[in-house]
């Protein structure tokens, strides 16, 4: 009963907080299971000739057969992991064992923040997992020798490269494990690629840049659009035909129709019946009203500072402050959603999570706002919450500091579903306004070159402070309990931070936020220049289809040949079959067949 009581614990909390040494150790013990569990599975699969026969012991063409792609760094024991299976367990020479693990593992990098790439405490690894450990000193130790041997008399450069940080107590660099490990390492936006290479990992692109390549992410058209939107998958069937959906280039074709008044208005249309099912939605599920007459301005990601909600929740309050002075004010009607989880140990996330209740508390009660504003938080979003949101967006917020995301998803899947984007010049960002056009999508902030610029000569918020009253006023409001007068010292460490030093430096680009905001009202009160936005929107996501980038990995680093196929056979149907000799049924339209499995999703 204990030991099972031991391994349920194992799986008994999704997230543990990883703030305590109980709960590091908890996540390393949960990493490990599950990578354990795949390899094991994998050299099992492979050894297996058939049911019944021999096990393989050739492993010359392992490499070939399997690919294991490494999906940031918490899969990264699968490399010790698999160097203890073929070693200890299939009795393989080390140096033989090493080059088919290199030869398999390819690492796809999904952060530059140092806090998410992952460092373990080398005590932690020796009490859970000793045996890896030692595997990991020992590749360690020969790359080290190797570095030694090409850079001589370059310790700074060893120590740097080392997988192991020796910083007051010896921590392994899981991401430099995952990079010495793999036969290839890709980051997930261009921009992104580019810090990797001349950044964060500067030094081993210097060692091997054949190694490195940028993926730039993608999401799934068949969910993101054909399921989640119905409506518009009607739309672009009709005017695209059905093949749309499994080749998504040909979305590309709806830009002929850029001119055509009708397709605007139906376009439009579709928007604003999207927009009345998610406010019966939110009102089914959370209990709360919105007007679909309103602009719906929505922000739903994980909550962190370099997403900058914050910033977000600063210009809802300059919006506020505007209302409260002026109440006639001409400015577009907005309901402005914010949505998102933040990790169970994240102080400050949570704090501004409670900072968006507490400002949408204030103005949803004030009779004065409420015909131009209103601020609604979006609990326990998750994907299928996302799913009812994408469709009926206006517009979608991706406005974290310019060089801190990788890519970011959410951002395509607003696209595809015909909201414009206001954000920064970051992640896939800059790749979406590479395909749409800048007269398409509102682009603001300090670029990741001026970013650098300001910090190397000592970022100081005080000036970009002084220089705009709106924004001093929301600080002091910050400061003074306005939005919680129960508990007026509530966020003074937000206020604090933000005057201090601002390191995600949202007072530096506050200013151009608000001029950025000012111009999507411009362009929503004209409803047909809307409408043609959102339709270049929709036409310029083929690049973000996850087709595009499953096929470029495929091709670069797994080795894979690729071919297109047609439309999927239909689902089978026992009344139109015979189970032990299957005939297929005629093809019914693909609109019915997505309507069924919608339908059994649903």
């Amino acid at each position: 009963v204990l030991h099972r009581n031991i391994a349920e614990n194992i799986a008994r909390v999704l997230y543990p907080k990883d703030n305590k040494f109980e709960g590091k150790e908890l996540r390393l013990k949960q990493e490990y299971m599950l990578v354990s569990a795949a390899c094991q599975d994998i050299l099992r699969r492979y050894q297996m000739v058939d049911e019944h026969g021999p096990r393989r012991k050739d492993f010359s063409q392992f490499h070939e057969k399997v690919a294991i792609q490494l999906n940031d760094t918490h899969p990264s024991m699968a490399i010790p992991e698999m160097m203890r299976l073929l070693v200890d367990i299939e009795g393989m020479d080390w140096n033989q064992a090493w080059e088919i693990v290199r030869k398999c593992f390819a690492y796809t990098n999904h952060t530059v923040l140092p806090e998410a790439l992952e460092l373990w405490p080398a005590d932690i690894v020796a009490n859970v997992l000793p045996r890896h450990l030692d595997i990991i000193f020992k590749l360690n130790q020969d790359f080290c020798d190797m570095l030694r041997e090409k850079y001589p008399g370059d310790g700074g450069r060893v120590y740097r490269m080392s997988m192991f940080n020796d910083e007051g107590f010896k921590k392994l660099n899981t991401a430099h494990l995952c990079i010495v490990g793999s036969h290839k390492v890709n980051g997930v936006a261009a921009i992104h690629s580019e810090l990797l290479k001349n950044s964060v990992f500067r030094d081993f692109y210097e060692l091997w840049p054949e190694k490195f390549c940028n993926k730039t992410n993608g999401v799934t058209p068949r969910r993101w659009l054909k399921l989640c939107n119905p409506a518009l998958s009607k739309f672009l069937t009709e005017k695209l035909g059905e093949e749309w959906v499994v080749d998504f280039d040909r979305i590309k074709d709806l830009k002929k129709f850029i001119d055509d008044e009708e397709v605007l208005q139906e376009l439009t249309k579709i928007k604003d019946q999207n927009k009345l099912k998610l406010s019966n939605y939110l009102f089914h599920t959370l209990n709360v009203e919105v007007n679909p007459n309103t602009m719906f301005d929505i922000q739903v990601k994980r909550i962190h500072e370099y997403k900058r909600q914050l910033l977000n929740v600063l210009h809802i309050m300059t919006m506020y402050n505007r209302v409260r002075k002026d109440p006639r004010i001409n400015m577009v009607a907005r309901t402005v959603m914010i949505g998102g989880k933040a990790a169970p140990g994240y102080h400050k996330a949570k704090l501004i999570i409670n900072l968006i209740n507490c400002v949408a508390r204030k103005i949803n009660n004030d009779p004065v706002a409420i015909a131009k504003l209103k601020v609604v938080f979006l609990t326990n979003y998750r994907v299928t919450f996302a799913e009812h949101i994408f469709p009926g967006a206006d517009l979608s917020q991706q406005i974290s500091t310019a060089g801190t995301e990788a890519s970011g998803t959410g951002n395509m899947k607003f696209m595809m579903n015909g909201a414009l984007t206001i954000g920064t010049m970051d992640g896939a960002n800059i790749e979406i306004a590479e395909e749409v056009g800048q007269d398409n999508i509102f682009i603001f902030g300090h670029t990741l070159e001026e970013i650098n610029d300001l910090r190397s000569k000592g970022y100081n918020p005080g000036p970009f402070i002084s220089h705009s009253s709106e924004l001093r006023e929301c600080l002091d409001q910050l400061r003074n309990g306005f939005y919680c007068p129960e508990e007026p010292n509530r966020f003074v460490e937000l206020y604090n931070d933000l005057t201090t030093h601002d390191y995600y430096l949202l007072c530096a680009d506050y200013a151009k936020y608000v001029a950025a905001q000012a111009a999507v009202d411009e362009a929503y009160k004209d409803r047909n220049m809307w409408a043609r936005m959102c339709l270049m929107n929709i036409a310029s996501s083929a690049k973000f289809s996850s087709d595009r980038v499953i096929a470029e990995y495929a091709r670069d680093i797994w080795g894979v040949p690729c071919e297109r196929l047609t439309l999927p056979p239909p689902v089978f149907d026992p009344a139109t079959s015979d189970i032990g000799n299957f005939k297929r049924s005629s093809r019914p339209s693909i609109d019915n067949r997505f309507h069924t499995v919608s339908n059994a999703y649903d």
